[in-house]
């Protein structure tokens, strides 16, 4: 069983920057990607960001490349999500989630993933 815990989340001004940790714990030799998503009041959960531990290939949402970066440590033990030039737009919980398994570029952008946290809360004021 995974367990994930997020951390970080914050209220920042509009421009400034936070950095997300979601700390995994049980089941590393079968972890294949972790991946953030995020969900605002009263829209449907989005994917945000992804990474693969074999590879470390990267993926994102259009609306955040070029200012959010997904890395993680070597064990995969932890991913994080740096947060750049944060906008109004950006406000959400940000959800930490964890697949076992190969799942294809596509997948690792739908929120279908094994595991997730519970959450951490990230506001951005204008």
């Amino acid at each position: 069983q995974v367990q994930l815990v997020e951390s970080g989340g914050g209220l920042v001004q509009a421009g400034g920057s936070l950095r997300l940790s979601c700390a995994a714990a049980g089941g590393t030799l079968s972890r294949y990607a972790m991946g953030w998503f995020r969900q605002a009041p009263g829209k449907e959960r989005e994917f945000v960001a992804s990474i693969t531990w074999s590879g470390r290939r990267t993926y994102y949402a259009d609306s955040v490349k070029g200012r959010f970066t997904i890395s993680g440590d070597s064990p995969g033990n932890t991913v994080y999500l740096q947060l750049n030039s944060l906008e109004p737009e950006d406000t959400a919980v940000y959800y930490c989630a964890s697949v076992n398994g190969y799942r294809s570029p596509g997948d690792l952008m739908s929120p279908t993933y094994d595991y997730w946290g519970r959450g951490t809360q990230v506001t951005v004021s204008s």
